[in-house]
């Protein structure tokens, strides 16, 4: 059986080789970036191999390496589960680990304040780092480099578990005094006479207000494309563009006396932001601990959008 000293430099392996960089290994780990050289060092005499070599600035995996992360992360991942004892009773006070949460920026600024203060009051050994969002590859849950992944759900696979936290829906969003304010009702026909600023992170201009609109013979003018809900409010608040933001993230940063939002005058359906994670964790005490914390974080506004 190896010894507590074998299975660090395990880890240590682990870490290495999903990472790729010994500043990025030493950081998941808890570690100096010193520690985790000598622990390469080490792990370097132990193979007969480099593992991770000089290319340009950044650090490349050998073909060996590559060869040994998937075998390698099975090992760790199994080791965790024989170690930790069945039916353990979690301390969050006594919990030392770094957990990765992928999310949108609309979700990190609305809920990362609050999921921090609370993680900081129950588990002051926890460090939360969170991930920016280009896409819903659920490949980097496969690999073990992220612990959650909190979205809108997209081609999942069968080996993802899914959980939702809470309905949202987009609305509009316009500076105080906007015309749209002052006149009539906002039809759906003055709201696509207007200006508009969407948010993408790829750069698309249409999406499903666009839908509902062109369901009722009309179409409006996307003016500017960003790729952020904070950029897109900013540019609505100096302008007179409309912009679509989800209405929890609106919740929670709220600037009244600037900004007023309204109901999309057209019917569109509501999404399901849920957060996701790899079925090897399911069982995991701490990662148990950390998804009861992101639900109850969001239990209050689930509550509010559940109500008839």
């Amino acid at each position: 059986m190896p010894t507590e000293a074998d299975l660090n430099l395990l880890f240590a392996l682990n870490a290495l080789l999903s990472e790729g960089s010994v500043a990025k290994a030493a950081e998941r780990l808890d570690l100096s970036e010193s520690a985790m050289s000598r622990a390469l060092a080490r792990l370097r005499e132990s193979t007969g191999d480099p593992l991770l070599v000089r290319a340009g600035r950044a650090m490349v995996l050998t073909p060996h390496a590559l060869a040994l992360r998937d075998r390698v992360r099975e090992l760790v991942q199994e080791s965790r589960a024989v170690l930790q004892p069945a039916g353990a009773n979690l301390d969050p006070r006594t919990l030392r680990h770094l957990f990765t949460i992928r999310a949108n920026d609309g979700f990190i600024e609305g809920f990362a304040p609050r999921l921090v203060a609370r993680a900081a009051h129950e588990a002051p050994g926890v460090r939360l780092r969170f991930a920016p969002k280009p896409d819903k590859d659920v490949r980097p849950l496969r690999e073990g480099l992220l612990d959650l992944d909190i979205g809108v759900l997209g081609e999942s696979g069968p080996e993802v578990r899914v959980q939702a936290l809470f309905r949202d829906r987009f609305i509009a969003v316009v500076r105080d005094g906007h015309p749209l304010l002052a006149g009539p009702e906002i039809t759906a026909e003055r709201y696509a006479a207007c200006d508009h600023v969407v948010t993408s992170r790829h750069g698309r201009t249409v999406g499903p207000a666009d839908d509902a609109l062109a369901a009722m013979g009309l179409v409006r003018n996307t003016a500017v494309v960003v790729p952020s809900f904070g950029t897109a409010l900013s540019i609505a608040a100096a302008t007179d563009l409309v912009a679509l933001i989800p209405s929890s993230y609106f919740e929670h940063l709220r600037a009244r006396g600037t900004l007023r939002s309204f109901p999309l005058p057209m019917p569109t359906e509501q999404i399901t932001v849920s957060q996701m994670w790899h079925p090897r964790l399911d069982r995991d005490p701490a990662h148990q601990w950390l998804r009861g914390l992101v639900l109850e974080v969001c239990r209050p506004l689930n509550e509010r959008t559940s109500a008839p």
